[in-house]
């Protein structure tokens, strides 16, 4: 699939590349971004080099992750936001804000911005959350997008070599009045 571009009154959701290397690498030696996401730590440009250059474009290509650039209008990078294709019709969204940005409700618009458009031009049925216990943060923004919290799911996510209880939570189409692509029956008590 080809990059796509979205806009919010306050946002450009956009794919990044080389030209946004200097901004991911300077963002990412943040250490609450290295503790609470499995990024490389130390984070190296080569890291940020290998992410604009190849991750990004590849999964774009081959439909396997969709990312995007959260930048506020004037062109200044307030985060990331990607969805990862985990099976059928189900990715997992995983997000971050630069430090400067945070506390203004920008990733949450993003996310809830790219779910919609993962549910109306991917044929995504099911957007995971999944954070480490503790990364209140994560979870913060999570709810405020209509995430339903599922539970906690032990030893979920090995993180730099560490394993970790994980949160996870939910959105489907129908929490944002979308239609599935497939039918849902929920379980019966």
């Amino acid at each position: 699939m080809d990059p796509v571009t979205l806009t919010t009154d306050r946002l450009l959701l956009r794919t990044v590349g080389p030209q946004d290397t200097d901004a991911v690498y300077d963002a990412c030696q943040d250490a609450d971004i290295q503790r609470w996401t499995t990024i490389p730590s130390p984070y190296l440009r080569e890291h940020a080099e290998a992410f604009t250059e190849q991750l990004v474009p590849d999964g774009w290509a081959d439909g396997s992750m969709y990312t995007f650039g959260v930048f506020l209008h004037s062109g200044e990078l307030a985060g990331m936001v990607g969805i990862t294709m985990r099976a059928l019709g189900m990715g997992e969204i995983g997000f971050w804000a630069a430090k400067e940005h945070r506390a203004n409700g920008y990733i949450t618009e993003a996310a809830l911005t790219a779910c919609r458009w993962a549910f109306v031009h991917a044929a995504i049925d099911r957007v995971e959350w999944r954070a480490e216990v503790g990364n209140r943060a994560s979870r913060a923004v999570a709810e405020r997008a209509g995430f339903t919290i599922e539970g906690t799911l032990r030893a979920a996510t090995n993180n730099k070599g560490v394993r970790r209880d994980t949160w996870i939570g939910s959105l489907l189409p129908s929490d944002l009045s979308l239609p599935s692509t497939a039918p849902y029956l929920p379980a019966r008590a």
